[in-house]
Formats: C-alpha cells, structure tokens, sequence
C-alpha cells in the first residue's frame, strides 16, 4: 500500500505512537481544490493528523472533525476522518500566496495566522465530544501538542511535514504523534524527551525517505518498541447524488420553489472533494414534489 500509518507502543506500553506517509492522499487532495503550496502544505499537516486521530477511534461508525479559524489569509481548514483511515478536508482560501517564512520554508504559521482549534469526536453518543483550544503558532503540530496538553490531559508530541517539488506537486508528506500513558515513569519521560531534542525537522526524516517503520525505530527503537499494525489511508470522500439531494430537500420547498422559477440548472459543489452536481429545473420538481411529501 502506498499511504499508510503504523500504530505501535514502546516503553512497556507507557508511550503509545503513531507514524504515517501520506503523499498521495496529499497529492490529490492538492489536486482536486488546485490548493497554493502553502495551503497545500496547511491542508497536508491537518489531513494527516486527523488520519493517524482517526485511527484512534474505535467504533466503526465513529467520526473525527478538525478545525482552524485563523486571522491569516488562509482563513481556516477543516478535515475530517474515520477509524478506518478514509480522511477528507479543504481549505477555506486555497490560493493563498506568502513568501517564504524567515527560515525558508513555507509559511504555514503566517497563512493560518492566530485562531481557534476545535476538535470534534462523534463516536455515537447524543451529543459529540467538542475540545477547542487557541492556536499557538498556527503551524498545526505545535497547536495539535497543545490541545492534547490542554483540552485532553495527554501529553504529546505531534510532528508533521509535507514538502513540494518545484513544480508544486507533493514529494513528500507524513508525519508522527507520540503519546505518553497514563504511569509513565519520569525515567521514560526523560529519555523520550532527549531523544525527541535531537530530531531536527520531520521534514528532514521524510527527506531522507524514511518511511513510517523508520521514523519510529530512529525514535523508539531502543525503548522497547513494538510495531502493532499497519492500517492504510487514503483521500476518500463519500459524496454522492443522493447525499447531495437530501441536502436541497431539507433546505424547503420555498427556497426550492424559487430555484425551479429561475428555470435554470444549478450546480451543488462539495466543499470535501470539489466534486459539482448539477440538477436541472426538472429534478428540482422532483425534489420539490419530495419535499412535499
């Protein structure tokens, strides 16, 4: 499989971790919202983190939403995923142009600017779970540590990289969360957090064209690591027609009405995928008439 993530633990099941490569879901993330490499490097970081959360979920049906409000020019993202690793998301201003930031890279913290990140759970109860924190740089992995920190009690270290080739197109993406359970000793705090000093960049690891396995053996692999499952991943949203139906039916019949009186075919475009639908003024009788029923 080409995008997959690994789940594992280390220390003796003190520290739980998660490390994916997501280029391709990236890729064509990038591809179907024609995104600006900053903003395809925004979506990327968010797309994959929401990926290996996903995985987190148990339930079957549970879903996972993420989402930046940002002062910046990019305005926000909002990604969403499930426990089987299908995640979808978009960027809310997807032609954003920054120049570089100071250390040469691409802008993320500037394009997202200062804001909001909220973290929606639905695993089936009346009411889904809503953890919202400020953002602390806007550069997604740091905010990412600081909600878990803060909104969940879980102390993380969460990295994420995506790095473009010079025709814009993704040559790499992924990245890792790392968890500690709750008894970890301080000796095994210690140890990780040394270790974790001495990476320089995610980006610099994805570089070298290391893959999920390698990134958490150069990290875990003396603590005792144990890689338990691969799962894949992938860019999927599950848009279809009648979705979309349902969602022009439930808007009402004045409304629908007023459509029909255009005489004109409209176009529904899916915000996830940048997929259009057209219904001409004779499907909109129909689901005028649905409406009715």
């Amino acid at each position: 499989m080409s995008d997959y993530i690994i789940r594992a633990t280390a220390g003796d099941h003190q520290i739980r971790a998660f490390a994916a490569t997501t280029r391709d879901l990236v890729e064509q993330a990038r591809q179907a919202h024609n995104t600006s490499p900053v903003a395809t490097a925004a979506l990327g970081r968010l797309l994959t983190a929401g990926a290996m959360m996903g995985i987190m979920m148990k339930g079957e049906d549970d879903l996972l939403t993420i989402k930046i409000q940002g002062s910046g020019p990019i305005e926000g993202l909002t990604v969403t995923a499930d426990s089987k690793g299908d995640v979808k998301g978009y960027v809310y201003n997807p032609s954003v142009m920054l120049p570089p930031s100071p250390a040469g890279k691409l802008d993320v913290g500037g394009a997202v600017g200062e804001g909001v990140l909220t973290v929606i759970s639905d695993i089936g109860l009346k009411e889904p779970y809503v953890g919202q924190t400020i953002l602390v740089g806007g550069e997604i992995a740091e905010d990412l540590t600081y909600y878990y920190a803060t909104s969940e009690q879980t102390p993380s270290s969460v990295a994420l990289g995506v790095l473009m080739n010079k025709d814009n197109t993704v040559k790499q993406a992924g990245g890792f969360i790392l968890q500690l359970l709750p008894g970890a000793s301080d000796e095994m705090i210690d140890k990780l957090e040394k270790r974790l000093s001495e990476i320089t960049s995610i980006t610099s690891l994805l570089d070298q064209g290391n893959t999920p396995e390698m990134i958490l053996e150069h990290i875990l692999g003396d603590m005792g690591l144990d890689m338990m499952e691969q799962v894949s991943t992938r860019f999927y949203c599950n848009c279809d027609k009648t979705r979309v139906e349902k969602a022009l039916i439930s808007i009402g019949r004045k409304e629908l009405q007023e459509m029909i009186e255009e005489g004109e075919p409209i176009e529904v475009n899916c915000h996830f995928c940048s997929r259009n639908y057209e219904f001409t003024a004779e499907d909109l009788k129909e689901l005028y008439e649905k409406a009715q029923a």
